[in-house]
């Protein structure tokens, strides 16, 4: 007798739209796939801007959109929205992982904090520093912010590679470290790459951010309030001059943390309604009908509401969104350079210079450099199962500066010829990085883990053999 395969009775296993979206469900809660997402964006970008389709692309990017109600009206390009728009987004997805992780993350705890606000110092520094030594009294000085950043999207994506071989503590450095790298970028783009500041517009943003935190304080939860007056800051940000990406981060710093009911409460609570709903008949068809299990399903509903804190809703919301749609769309509108041609020559090729070795070397040598007075200094300690090899492996990961340091040479030169210096030295370096800090991590984790408090000049003679 031949049996028939008994496929579990699941909702899921039975409908063929499931059938269809569960390899693309798979895709997206892979680690790696941001990162894989962002890399087929930049060659797509490459591919048309240097194919018979450039002026096409071109010229999608500049058509103008304009949003109007009444007499007020925005009317911005295509790449300005993609820019200014959906970019404030996942700067405000940036602003809620920040408030995460200094509420209750990493760098909640004041110890632990301490090793990845010093490597991101460092790593903001030097190749800051580099940078700036290189084009000192040129016209690129202006992109002296481009190599502070961290990408972590491709980092953690190029760590998800390396699978569990990579200590978790390893992972959870270069998570903090990226964050608070993001933070200090907030900061540059806010204070040296924003102008014309008009303080009408810019004293109605911090009003509307001033009910924000209002709201957060009388205990409004309601999302769609904190999105609604978003809307009104990020405008009256457009309109002041001061970078509208920054009304991202600061509207993000005023969404709820706090849960109403603790976890112990909402334990105790859901038991009793789920007891109250096993008391009558578990039929589907009379569920239709049936008052007790009806209310208890609702008060179920609001008990997980209770438990579950706005920011990290919003974060969960929209974190696919961000790393799915508006990163990519992002690169495929900034990193194509037609390559037909080119030729870095003087400034530009200071710029391209700049950023490669700021990236490649400064980013690298900030961060270890940095992590390397914390730890002997006895400030901080380095990360649960991490050796100072991955620690260095760590550091040239984060020298993949990509998609904000995309943002910030936009911001920094326009649309200019150093423009397309600057991407080229941001993917060149970006490159060069990643397959560097890839290559050591794959490599120190077929050893064995050192002990930590052995010396990085051992970890740097074992290294210097992996290289050759």
């Amino acid at each position: 007798m031949v049996r028939k395969k008994v496929m579990p009775a699941t909702h899921w296993s039975t409908t063929p739209v499931a059938r269809v979206l569960h390899p693309i469900q798979e895709f997206i809660h892979n680690s790696a796939a941001g990162g894989i997402l962002l890399m087929i964006a930049t060659i797509l970008a490459l591919l048309v801007a240097n194919s018979p389709l450039a002026d096409e692309y071109d010229a999608a990017l500049h058509a103008y959109f304009t949003i109007s109600l009444g007499p007020f009206e925005i009317r911005e390009n295509v790449l300005h929205w993609i820019n200014d728009g959906l970019m404030a987004i996942f700067f405000f997805l940036i602003g809620l992982e920040i408030k995460r992780e200094v509420w209750v993350g990493e760098l909640a705890n004041p110890r632990a904090a301490v090793l990845p606000i010093a490597a991101a110092a460092g790593g903001v520094a030097v190749p800051a520093l580099i940078y700036a030594a290189l084009n000192l009294g040129g016209p690129g000085i202006g992109g002296w912010g481009i190599p502070m950043a961290t990408d972590i999207a491709f980092a953690l994506g190029l760590l998800a590679l390396l699978g569990n071989r990579i200590p978790l503590g390893i992972k959870v450095f270069l998570t903090a470290l990226a964050i608070v790298d993001d933070l200090m970028a907030v900061l540059v783009i806010a204070l040296f790459y924003s102008g014309g500041i008009s303080f009408t517009a810019l004293g109605i943003g911090f009003a509307v951010l001033g009910l924000l935190l209002l709201a957060n304080l009388l205990g409004i939860r309601t999302v769609l309030v904190y999105v609604l007056l978003g809307l009104v800051v990020w405008v009256a940000f457009l309109k002041s001059g001061v970078h509208a990406t920054i009304a991202g981060v600061l509207v993000a710093l005023t969404v709820p943390a706090r849960t109403r009911i603790d976890p112990a409460r909402f334990v105790e609570r859901a038991g009793s309604l789920l007891h109250r709903f096993q008391t009558s008949p578990l039929e589907p068809t009379l569920m239709l009908t049936n008052e007790v299990q009806q209310s208890a399903v609702i008060e179920l509903e609001e008990a997980c509401e209770d438990v579950h804190a706005p920011l990290q809703k919003l974060e969960h919301s929209l974190h696919g969104w961000v790393q799915f749609g508006i990163i990519p769309i992002f690169a495929f509108a900034n990193a194509g350079v037609p390559l037909a041609g080119a030729t870095f020559t003087g400034p530009t090729s200071l710029v391209v210079l700049g950023i490669i070795l700021g990236l490649v070397v400064g980013k690298p040598v900030g961060i270890i450099g940095a992590s390397w007075l914390a730890i002997r200094s006895g400030a901080a300690a380095l990360p649960p199962g991490a050796s100072w090899r991955h620690v260095i492996g760590a550091g040239f990961l984060a020298g993949i500066g990509f998609t904000m340091a995309l943002f910030i040479g936009s911001l920094a030169f326009g649309e200019s010829e150093l423009l397309d210096a600057a991407k080229m030295g941001i993917l060149a370096a970006s490159l060069i990085a990643g397959g560097i800090g890839f290559a050591l991590l794959r490599g120190s984790s077929r050893q064995p883990i050192e002990v930590q408090d052995q010396p990085i000049d051992a970890h740097m003679q074992a290294l210097e053999q992996d290289i050759s």
